[in-house]
């Protein structure tokens, strides 16, 4: 599969000095959810995403997740892993000011990238840090996989080395999501010729399943951006209505963060939440009262 030239990028997994190696033991899975992996990783395989690996220091763990299709998404248990890798502390944007620049604009071209992560390599020497077993084998990663805690670092890094003589003007990135946007049609087409010229120079690829092009208005981190302005994204609205009253700390400070996701449109939050807040106080038991109810 064509990517990125590893002169420009290739993906690092550097270790704390004091962290050991973990091997996890296999897994005891249903046939059925073994089959299924055995087609994801011959799928891998073939894409030229994985190689076999007899020995290695590091070995994780399958953690099938159901598709709608009946597929299985195969994520890789990296938790040791990342916990032993130090944070890459490149940054990513912050999503408020991204939407707010691409909200100015009337016509947009939404581009997803195929197999986003998978068009950067990894390092030749930390390839055996990615291993995986399997009731099929041991395999390695030769592209940078999900679930490695550096990658959306490692991947906006490439992003903004190719485009940043275009990023804050004809398009945003936020790592493998990308805008293209223009004050009018013909700037859209001149803005979309140019980036499919860096597209095709670097050989990275789009999923056309996921792009839209020439729209008026569509999805972006959660919001609806259009020539009118910044909307809520319903589908997070009806998340959040969705969601139960929370009777932990943690199931408190999710509600919190989603809320505060889209607090722009929330008027006197702070002051709304107060007694939702009061409960995470240090040395608070945490009682539901009804000022907590109504709050929520």
């Amino acid at each position: 599969m064509p990517g990125l030239d590893t002169d420009i990028v290739v993906h690092k997994i550097p270790l704390k000095p004091e962290c050991k190696p973990v091997k996890q033991a296999l897994r005891r899975m249903k046939p059925e959810v073994i089959l299924k992996i055995k087609e994801e990783v011959e799928k891998q395989l073939k894409a030229g995403f994985l190689s076999t690996v007899t020995y290695s220091d590091w070995v994780a763990n399958i953690v099938p997740v159901p598709k709608k299709d009946g597929k299985v998404r195969m994520c890789v248990d990296y938790r040791d892993l990342n916990r032993a890798s130090p944070k890459d502390n490149f940054p990513l944007p912050h999503i408020d000011t991204l939407v707010d620049n691409t909200a100015t604009n009337v016509v947009f071209s939404f581009m997803d990238g195929f197999s986003g992560y998978n068009q950067i390599k990894m390092a030749e020497e930390d390839k055996s840090k990615t291993a995986f077993v399997t009731h099929w084998g041991t395999f390695v990663y030769d592209v940078m996989p999900f679930g490695l805690k550096n990658a959306g670092a490692t991947y906006q890094r490439a992003m903004v080395t190719l485009f940043h003589d275009m990023i804050h003007h004809e398009i945003e990135v936020y790592v493998d999501d990308m805008i293209a946007k223009s004050r009018t049609a013909q700037d859209h087409l001149t803005d979309l010729r140019k980036l499919f010229q860096r597209l095709k120079k670097y050989q990275l690829r789009l999923n056309p399943n996921k792009c839209a092009f020439g729209v008026t208005s569509g999805k972006l981190l959660g919001f609806i951006v259009s020539g009118r302005g910044i909307e809520i994204d319903p589908a997070k609205v009806q998340a959040i209505r969705s969601m139960p009253a929370p009777k932990t700390e943690k199931e408190i400070r999710s509600f919190l963060g989603r809320i505060n996701y889209i607090a722009r449109f929330i008027a006197q939050l702070t002051a709304t939440c107060e007694p939702l807040f009061k409960l995470l106080r240090k040395d608070v038991k945490i009682k539901w009262t009804e000022d907590c109810q109504k709050a929520f």
